[in-house]
C-alpha cells in the first residue's frame, strides 16, 4: 500500500522560509510514481497544484510560487521536498503530497493523482 507522510509545516512570518518533506513508501524503485507533487488548499478554496516533479526530474511550478519555491526529490524517489522562501500570507494553506502513475501528470490537476498524504499546515502571518 502506498503511503505518503508530510512534515515540516508550521507558522512563520511573511518573508520567512519553510521546508516541507514527504516520505513515500509502498512501492519499489522500478514501480515508482511517474509524478510526485505538492498541492495546497486554503479554507473555502479548492485544492490547487503548487509543484510537480516527474521521474525525469522535469518540474512544473505554479505561477504563484515560481521564483520562491523549489521542488526536489531524493535519488531513491522516496522523499519529496518543497523548499519555500519569501513566504506570503496568501501561501497559508494545508499542503498535501501526492503521487501519480499517469503519464499526463506533470501539471496536475489533482484528479490525476491517486495517492495523498494527510497534509501539513503552513501559516504565514503578515
Amino acid at each position: 500500500e502506498v503511503r505518503l507522510m508530510e512534515s515540516g509545516g508550521g507558522s512563520v512570518q511573511a518573508g520567512g522560509s519553510l521546508r516541507l518533506s514527504c516520505a513515500a513508501s509502498g512501492y519499489t524503485y522500478r514501480d515508482r510514481p511517474v509524478c510526485m507533487g505538492w498541492f495546497r488548499q486554503a479554507p473555502g478554496n479548492g485544492r490547487e497544484v503548487v509543484a510537480v516533479i516527474n521521474r525525469a526530474n522535469s518540474i512544473y511550478l505554479s505561477d504563484s510560487v515560481t521564483g520562491r519555491f523549489v521542488v526536489s526529490q531524493d535519488n531513491a524517489k522516496t522523499t519529496l521536498y518543497l523548499q519555500m522562501t519569501g513566504l506570503k500570507p496568501e501561501d497559508t494553506a494545508k499542503y498535501y503530497c501526492a503521487a501519480a502513475w499517469r503519464q499526463d501528470c506533470l501539471s496536475g490537476p489533482d484528479s490525476r493523482f491517486a495517492y495523498w498524504g494527510q497534509g501539513t499546515q503552513v501559516t504565514v502571518s503578515s
